[in-house]
């Protein structure tokens, strides 16, 4: 629980991320998977024969299973967090009419935080990269607390961010940059759309299997606001849609282009579904209304597996 004296140390963004983290590792307690949670990267499973001398007997008291302590060498991990910053991740356009509407790089930026929270308390090295069509920010993982608090800076400059000049995308050329700097085993969480403009399918692949080739663990969450963006949710009416990173406007009838779009935009998901598989990396769709667990649980189980 957050104190109020502590809230002025906390920028909004922190405070926000450790609300969500506070209530994501609750929300584990009470689930059917009691002691799943964050305490479960600084332990490891007892093996028998091994001496007892670092079992941590209270963890046993609660779990009926035996775990030992792990101490920091072991525990240590190296995170890159990557954030698709295109001007398709505003999307959709906020409003002062509906103040509690979320953009996808407000949700990606909230996510973020919270695995940097997580990080913070496990100790780990975290870094951030930010691309559009180029890669605007790519600093290193650190574990200090400066260097957090940085980072938190960053994400909030990212959300607040405005353009009047369209910001295209190209996660390929940023994704292997990314995969040249990142010299040590690392765990990257990449939050993206995926709306590629300008380079082949192909490209893009190839960045992501850039990123395994050099042994590095992959998340990308697939940020999408599902209900318009995939499931293309529009009332039987007229509309003008516009293409937010090139400007091109086109006017016509939901109804006229529903079944076109919608099986291009499946046959899109499906190959990246696809490809991502072929390379081991994990594919998740992370739907902008749907909260934070359905990113922090996936998160956190991959970071159990590479221990």
């Amino acid at each position: 629980m957050i104190r109020h004296n502590e809230v002025q140390q906390f920028s909004s963004l922190e405070l926000i991320a450790r609300q969500v983290v506070e209530g994501f590792i609750t929300g584990l307690h009470k689930s059917p998977f009691h002691g799943f949670s964050v305490e479960f990267a600084e332990h490891r499973i007892y093996n028998p024969g091994e001496s007892t001398r670092h079992i941590d007997w209270k963890l046993y008291g609660r779990t009926d299973k035996l775990f030992t302590k792990r101490y920091e060498e072991e525990t240590n991990l190296r995170c890159q967090l990557v954030i698709d910053n295109s001007s398709s991740m505003h999307f959709p356009e906020l409003s002062k009419k509906n103040p509690d509407l979320m953009n996808k790089i407000t949700f990606s930026a909230h996510c973020a935080a919270s695995i940097m929270n997580l990080l913070k308390m496990q100790r780990d090295a975290v870094g951030l990269s930010l691309f559009t069509d180029h890669l605007d920010l790519n600093m290193p993982a650190k574990s200090s607390s400066v260097h957090h608090k940085l980072l938190i800076h960053k994400l909030e400059e990212a959300m607040a961010a405005k353009s009047e000049t369209p910001r295209k995308t190209s996660a390929a050329e940023a994704l292997h940059q990314i995969a040249e700097s990142i010299h040590k085993r690392s765990l990257v969480v990449i939050f993206s759309d995926m709306f590629e403009n300008g380079a082949e399918a192909k490209d893009l692949f190839g960045a992501l299997q850039h990123l395994r080739y050099n042994k590095h663990e992959v998340i990308l969450f697939h940020t999408v606001d599902k209900r318009l963006e995939l499931d293309f949710n529009f009332e039987n009416r007229p509309y003008r849609f516009v293409d937010v990173e090139s400007g091109e406007e086109i006017k016509v009838h939901a109804g006229q282009i529903r079944e076109n779009y919608l099986k291009s935009i499946g046959e899109f998901k499906k190959e990246l579904e696809l490809k991502c598989a072929q390379y081991r990396i994990d594919f998740i769709e992370a739907d902008i209304h749907k909260g934070y667990k359905q990113v922090l649980a996936p998160y956190l189980a991959k970071r159990q597996k590479m221990l």
